[in-house]
């Protein structure tokens, strides 16, 4: 089956997916910030559920990439819901959960929320709890102030934009405070020179999860987007040992 895009009805907005049937676990790719289902890292994970034979969902959160909606209404708990929807409507049976960024904070809370659906998670620079560690007193009281953010980089693109609502839903829906009731192997994927979410977050995440099978690769050199082709293959690497742990 193709993967052509695809619309599902949810909360007012139509959702934008791709999926490819094929046997289980079905792959759901989960995107970072800003980010889309049609980036670097879900293409190579589409790629290899295809070579495999495996069922593969992504998709583009409401107000990103296909999806209809503001951005500026975007905040993580809506994000969520958007990625159960897609779980909950869209796919059966096991699913193993791959997270960038932004994206690995959601899978862990897909996981809490429906643990009989999911035998494992891969994290890309996952990021829990950003709104808590990547916002410094001066943002905070930025967003506060103007209630967003919203930085425009010298080529006029956007850069950095945040809103005071995604920022507070992110504070409602911290995880790295205590343990976390995740049991299912998880595999961590994350450069050392990451910029934007420190590998220390990663370290913490491991202490955090209740899994006794957690495994983290360490990337030289790799910085947070990690889609260079030898960034990629380790991605792929991961997930491949976890397929064979879980199956």
């Amino acid at each position: 089956m193709t993967d052509d895009v695809r619309y599902l009805d949810h909360d007012g907005e139509r959702i934008a997916y791709r999926l490819r049937a094929g046997a289980g676990p079905t792959l759901l790719f989960l995107p970072g910030y800003m980010s889309d289902m049609d980036g670097a890292k879900a293409a190579a994970v589409a790629g290899y559920a295809e070579e495999r034979g495996l069922g593969c969902v992504r998709f583009d959160y409401s107000g990103n990439g296909q999806s209809s909606g503001p951005f500026e209404d975007g905040t993580l708990a809506r994000w969520l819901e958007d990625a159960l929807a897609v779980v909950d409507r869209r796919t059966d049976g096991p699913l193993i959960l791959v997270g960038s960024s932004m994206g690995g904070w959601l899978a862990l809370h897909i996981a809490l929320s429906r643990p009989e659906r999911i035998r494992g998670i891969v994290g890309i620079a996952a990021a829990p709890d950003f709104t808590e560690w990547g916002f410094g007193s001066e943002l905070r009281a930025q967003l506060a102030r103007d209630g967003k953010i919203d930085e425009v980089m010298p080529d006029g693109t956007r850069g950095r934009y945040f809103t005071n609502d995604f920022w507070q839903s992110g504070q409602d829906m911290l995880l790295l405070g205590g343990a976390l009731s995740v049991d299912c192997p998880v595999r961590l994927v994350h450069g050392d020179e990451d910029s934007a979410v420190p590998l220390e977050v990663s370290h913490r995440l491991m202490e955090r999860l209740r899994s006794a099978d957690v495994q983290l690769t360490i990337v030289k050199g790799g910085g947070h987007r990690l889609s260079a082709p030898h960034e990629i293959a380790a991605i792929v690497h991961a997930l491949a040992g976890l397929l064979e742990v879980v199956h």
